[in-house]
């Protein structure tokens, strides 16, 4: 077999080998999903009334769900990596990398398998919570199929982006606890984006904060997608950060799965 199909192989054993980790121990997944679930009823339930007033939408709280769901697929994205963090740090801590290098498998696939499971993993978690919008509300009539693929192929590409990250997280962390900690800032960076209010709406101290991460452009241009709204140099710059984070991600996990062990 060619170096190519090899590869294939064994970064396919791979992926069926944290898919049936991800089956058999759920309660990660399922707890990392609850939270956005849960911050979307809350806001839509609890603030959706004051938030969509406070925004000129009226008392109708309709327009503040169309507003809040694009960020709150981003968010489940981030939550959902933080998973991956932890598994790979498992993995580091566990023996099973030392036990793999002994063998005579393509040393890549171990993290391609992570990746392509997490990524999976996402898209099936952004479906469940983008149902929950559906189901209490949220609607994206003036999208065409195209405008749909592409939000599709954003939130794929974001997912991408931040499972790279989370995967060098995992490496450099010396257990569970570590991994998942580090790995926070995926879910803190939406609490301050522009998912839960407009970043012009903030004061002007925090504005920049909001302005210049990863998570503003990408929401701004899933929401001109499914809404319609400007999306003005948003898309560029949700392009730019997925790339650079997909590549800093790769590189950074690359080198440190390559170190040779202590």
């Amino acid at each position: 077999m060619s170096s190519l199909a090899l590869a294939v192989r064994d970064s396919s054993t791979m992926l069926r080998r944290n898919l049936l980790h991800a089956r058999r121990y759920p309660s990660m997944t399922l707890n990392l999903l609850l939270t956005p679930i849960m911050l979307l009823l809350l806001f839509v339930y609890v603030f959706g009334d004051v938030m969509s007033a406070g925004m000129g939408g009226g008392a109708d709280r309709s327009a503040y769900i169309a507003y809040l769901v694009p960020g709150l697929l981003l968010m489940t994205v981030g939550s959902t990596t933080i998973g991956t963090a932890v598994s790979v740090s498992n993995d580091m801590t566990e023996g099973i990398i030392a036990r793999f290098r002994t063998m005579a498998i393509h040393r890549g696939s171990v993290l391609v398998g992570h990746v392509v499971g997490s990524v999976l993993q996402s898209v099936v978690s952004v479906v469940l919570v983008g149902a929950v919008g559906v189901a209490i509300g949220f609607r994206s009539v003036d999208a065409t199929a195209l405008e749909w693929l592409a939000a599709f192929g954003l939130l794929t590409m974001f997912a991408l982006a931040l499972t790279w990250i989370a995967v060098g997280m995992g490496m450099v962390s010396p257990n569970a606890e570590a991994a998942s900690n580090n790995a926070m800032p995926l879910i803190f960076l939406p609490l301050i984006s522009s998912a839960f209010v407009p970043v012009d709406a903030m004061p002007g101290w925090f504005r920049p904060i909001a302005e210049y991460q990863p998570f503003t452009p990408a929401i701004e241009t899933l929401r001109g997608l499914l809404l319609g709204t400007e999306i003005g140099v948003n898309g560029w710059l949700a392009l730019g950060w997925c790339l650079a984070l997909t590549l800093l991600g790769y590189f950074w996990s690359k080198a440190v799965f390559a170190r040779d062990p202590k």
